[in-house]
């Protein structure tokens, strides 16, 4: 026998899974927050994509006090994005190494091996 839509029960679901979610998410948002801000600093990229990373870091951040007062989880999740702010912009300041061209020792030309 068919229960009507109404009757049948849902499991509720499962908040605080997504507030870590959320604030998985907004650590991550916050990491290319600082690289952002350090290519913007440098002339390398727009303002604009700067800005889009503050609004989703943001957003995420805001998402996490909905409908919960200020708690550990919450405490946790903005220390770790300020972190990964900074350590986002460390990564973007420090020098690269260029990548090795290896194509001439793997590939050897046919003239070269006679």
């Amino acid at each position: 026998m068919r229960q009507p839509l109404r009757e049948i029960e849902t499991m509720p679901v499962p908040i605080e899974f997504l507030r870590g979610l959320l604030g998985a998410l907004c650590v991550f948002f916050a990491h290319f927050l600082g690289r952002s801000l350090v290519r913007v600093s440098q002339g390398k990229q727009k303002q604009s994509k700067a800005v889009g990373w503050g609004v989703r870091t943001l957003i995420t951040g805001a998402a996490i006090l909905f409908r919960h007062p200020l708690d550990a989880v919450a405490v946790v999740v903005f220390l770790l994005a300020a972190l990964a702010t900074g350590l986002g912009a460390w990564d973007e300041y420090r020098p690269k190494r260029e990548p090795e061209d290896l194509t001439k020792q793997i590939f050897e030309r046919d003239d070269e091996q006679k």
